[in-house]
C-alpha cells in the first residue's frame, strides 16, 4: 500500500491505535469514574477517579515528552543544515530562527531554504503553519514519531 505524497495539508501523523483506541479507552472511563464520585460519593469511587485522572495525565506526558525530544532533534538537524546551505553572512543569525520556525522549515527543499530563512529573518514569515504552506518543493518526513 503506497502512501500519498506528503504535503502541508496531510503531513500530520495520526497513530490510530493511540489516538482512536487507547486514548478513548482511558479518557471515557475516567469521565465515568469522576461522574460516579461526584454523584454517589465514596472513598473507593474517589480513588478510581483520581487513578483515572493520573492515568490520563501520564498518557498525555507519555506523548508530549517524545515530541519535545523530537523538536530538539529537528532544531539541531535544521541548524546544521542551515550552516551548510545558508550564505556566510547569515550564519550569525541562525540562532534568531525559533524552534517552531525550524520545525516548519524542515519540510523545505535545500534549494528554497535560504529564501525562506531570509523571509523569516525579515519578519515576512513567523508562524510554523505559515512556513509550511510557503514551501513549494516539499521534503517529506516519514520517520517522525
Amino acid at each position: 500500500m503506497t502512501q500519498p505524497t506528503q504535503t502541508a495539508d496531510n503531513h500530520a501523523k495520526m497513530v490510530p491505535a493511540y489516538h482512536y483506541v487507547a486514548s478513548p479507552l482511558i479518557f471515557f472511563p475516567t469521565i465515568y469514574f469522576i461522574y460516579l464520585a461526584a454523584t454517589d460519593f465514596s472513598v473507593e469511587r474517589l480513588m478510581m477517579a483520581l487513578f483515572g485522572m493520573g492515568l490520563v495525565v501520564g498518557i498525555l506526558y507519555a506523548r508530549m515528552f517524545p515530541l519535545g525530544v523530537q523538536d530538539r532533534v529537528i532544531r539541531l538537524e535544521e541548524r546544521l543544515r542551515m550552516e551548510r546551505l545558508l550564505p556566510a553572512h547569515q550564519h550569525g543569525r541562525i540562532h534568531e530562527v525559533s524552534t517552531s520556525q525550524l520545525i516548519g522549515l524542515r519540510f523545505a527543499s535545500d534549494e528554497e531554504l535560504p529564501e525562506l530563512v531570509e523571509r523569516i529573518l525579515d519578519g515576512g514569515l513567523s508562524d510554523r503553519k505559515e512556513i509550511k504552506h510557503a514551501v513549494k518543493n516539499w521534503r517529506a518526513d516519514t520517520q517522525r514519531i
